[in-house]
């Protein structure tokens, strides 16, 4: 599937999972009144919420934080990003998970240095995630003005849904996917692991 395109069936069963829980409804509430430029909740809130409903397990269960991505290339520098992180402090701040903010059009200049992979520039917030270590976690949400849920997901959501996680051998990415594989079956045993 193209970047952006899900299963309609699938979508549909991960936007009601995700608005019957109520971190997810209220991070996603509170991400889109930051209006920053292509915004999107990624990953570790949307597969954990799932995998929680899923599994019988409470709001917030394995959410270690809620990754937000955005795209603005007009300053790639350190401190235009922190700024917009200490903008955002007071509208997130009292969430029962932190939110780590990332301007992806920065990525390329830490992200090969940290996990020590080749990570050229991104088009764009999206792009980023046909580059994660699981092919799983590659899914994006955000929630419109409109109050609906737009969904990116250029590996479908049947890995989610179906609690399977299945790493990305595009990169060179073995160890994070091993980390995020180790902790995936402590936190959800019934989730079925491929190895790399």
């Amino acid at each position: 599937m193209g970047l952006g395109q899900t299963d309609v069936t699938d979508a549909d069963r991960l936007r009601a999972i995700l608005r019957g829980d109520p971190l997810a409804t209220e991070a996603l509430a509170r991400t889109r009144d930051l209006d920053l430029p292509d915004a999107w909740i990624v990953s570790g809130l949307i597969y954990n919420t799932a995998w929680n409903q899923l599994t019988g397990r409470p709001s917030g269960w394995g959410v270690k934080d809620v990754d937000l991505f955005y795209f603005d290339a007009s300053d790639l520098s350190y401190e235009a990003e922190d700024r917009v992180i200490r903008h955002a402090a007071p509208l997130i701040g009292d969430l029962p998970a932190p939110v780590e903010i990332r301007n992806q059009a920065r990525a390329h200049l830490w992200v090969g240095e940290k996990f020590g992979i080749d990570y050229p520039p991104l088009p764009c917030a999206l792009a980023a995630l046909e580059r994660f270590a699981a092919l799983t976690h590659a899914v994006a949400v955000r929630l419109t003005r409109a109050n609906q849920i737009e969904i990116a997901a250029p590996f479908g959501l049947d890995d989610i849904l179906n609690l399977r996680l299945r790493p990305n051998r595009r990169l060179a990415n073995r160890l994070t996917y091993e980390a995020k594989a180790a902790r995936a079956a402590k936190m959800w045993p019934e989730v079925t692991i491929e190895p790399w």
